[in-house]
């Protein structure tokens, strides 16, 4: 048997967040985990294989804590999208994708993430119409052939669109009526059948890729799919993850609905839990906030995704005050438009402070970097990523400090979340493997990756025509009926204007 690899990175300097310095560092790291840390001249055993750091700011690879892998073939399909309008538009994108599809649209963002810094990720993935075992496998190798970590966790829904929004439905011409019914989901107990057989069949190492559950939006999914699926996500131990008030349309028919929030109707029947992360939030109140820190859940704070679709502006200051788990996600490339997690550190930055103008509850850089590391971490169930400390598995990223971004080192923690924007990504670990070096993604040829991104986009772009057809007319009913929703008055606000 042979001995695991033994790597001594020397010349580095790491990121010590919280004190706002970067001392320099050597780091030992041993097959797939970082062994030992100290200062220059750190020991090392003489076998070890030197990797020069000079000129490097090392920190943990960033973990994206909510993206939708079907996105990335999409990014800059539209401008001025809701997120209703976004689901009146997904058939024209998501609509006749083969399994070679959904693979290379995964694979893609993999890619793009990795060379942005990000290791690891939590990827709310296909359900359209209906997911199958057979997809969810080759979105999970997409992500073990581009060397990166990741939850693969299926939307799962009963309910449509139309059907979710409390008197949509009836306010459609009986002919756009009949067109929309045929995106009607299927029962709920076929939906649960393939979750499990999927979860029983898994076949990737889930020390990189594991599955995990997402009844997609509560509205859209009945009781008896949502209480199905905490009970599938428990009995295997995986995470689960939903989308809650992200918008005030879902807010607003929350109550219409239920009576009651969307965060108290999914906790009286057992979703919420350590395991449970609330994808947005930002029409959370301080009821829904103290549900979640009382269970252990985590929310999967999306600020430029949010400002994007015109969602609002979460209250994270007030989460972290209530003790829920932040963590940072980039959410899906059509409606982002990237998948960058330090734009998505600096927007979480930004958007804290115009929330008011008390500066001391506008959140500080060490703690949005802890959120989309240690945070974000916690949200997908590794207990081992986030950090770069002794046992933790050795995720790092390398940044050059001779880019622009670094030019003058004033304050390390403030330019990795104010400054940098993943132009200085110089090299990437991911489990003691180098994934990228020089910028450059080992292993992967960016022409023949854009030749076929391009093939599918153009070929998806045929098939889907009735589609993107069929959205422009509904556009216009649905956008104004979500308007008329989004008007109604709710005890809290979250836009950017007055109220």
């Amino acid at each position: 048997m042979t001995s695991p690899e033994k790597i001594i990175i020397r010349g580095g300097r790491l990121i010590d967040a919280d004190s706002h310095i970067a001392p320099p560092t050597d780091i030992l790291i041993v097959g797939d985990t970082i062994a030992e840390l100290g200062p220059p001249g750190l020991p090392a055993p003489s076998d070890a294989r030197l990797l020069d750091a000079s000129a490097r700011l090392l920190h943990p690879g960033l973990i994206n804590a909510h993206t939708h892998g079907m996105g990335n073939l999409s990014k800059g399909t539209a401008d001025r999208w809701s997120l209703e309008l976004l689901w009146v538009g997904a058939p024209s994108f998501m609509a006749n994708q083969s399994l070679e599809h959904k693979y290379l649209n995964t694979y893609l963002g993999a890619v793009e993430m990795l060379l942005k810094g990000c290791t690891a990720a939590y990827d709310l993935t296909f359900g359209f119409p209906a997911a199958s075992v057979e997809e969810i496998h080759a979105i999970g190798q997409a992500y073990v052939d581009a060397g990166m970590r990741a939850v693969v966790a299926p939307m799962l829904a009963d309910l449509s669109f139309y059907q979710a929004i409390p008197g949509l439905l009836d306010a459609l011409p009986d002919h756009l009526r009949r067109e929309v019914t045929a995106y009607d989901e299927g029962p709920h107990e076929s939906t649960l059948k393939m979750m499990r057989e999927s979860l029983h069949r898994w076949k990737h190492d889930r020390e990189q890729v594991r599955l995990g559950v997402a009844p997609i939006i509560p509205l859209h999914c009945s009781d008896g799919l949502i209480t199905g699926s905490a009970r599938l996500a428990r009995d295997y131990g995986v995470a689960l993850h939903s989308h809650v008030a992200e918008s005030k349309v879902q807010a607003v028919s929350a109550f219409k609905r239920y009576g009651k929030t969307l965060t108290a109707h999914v906790d009286g029947l057992g979703l919420l839990g350590p395991d449970f992360t609330v994808a947005h939030g930002v029409w959370l109140d301080d009821d829904d906030m103290r549900r979640l820190a009382d269970h252990g859940s985590s929310v999967a704070h999306n600020p430029g995704s949010n400002m994007r679709l015109g969602s609002g502006i979460a209250d994270a200051r007030r989460m972290i005050e209530l003790g829920v788990n932040l963590a940072i996600g980039t959410d899906s490339a059509n409606c982002s438009d990237n998948l960058n997690m330090y734009e998505a550190m600096h927007c979480a930055s930004m958007v804290s402070n115009v929330r008011g103008p008390d500066y001391t509850r506008w959140l500080r850089s060490e703690e949005v970097l802890h959120a989309a590391t240690v945070g974000s971490a916690r949200a997908l169930g590794f207990d081992k990523i986030g950090r770069i400390a002794p046992s933790y598995k050795a995720d790092i990223v390398f940044l050059n400090l001779e880019k622009v971004n670094w030019i003058p080192i004033n304050d390390p923690s403030n330019q990795l979340v104010l400054t940098e924007d993943g132009t200085s990504v110089d090299t990437v670990m991911v489990g003691g493997r180098i994934v990228v070096e020089r910028g450059g993604k080992v292993g992967c040829d960016m022409t023949r990756l854009a030749r076929d991104a391009e093939a599918a986009r153009a070929r998806l772009a045929t098939l889907n025509e009735s589609a993107k057809a069929l959205g422009a007319q509904l556009e216009g009913i649905v956008g104004s009926f979500c308007i008329g929703l989004s008007n109604a008055p709710y005890h809290i606000h979250r836009y950017g204007h007055a109220h």
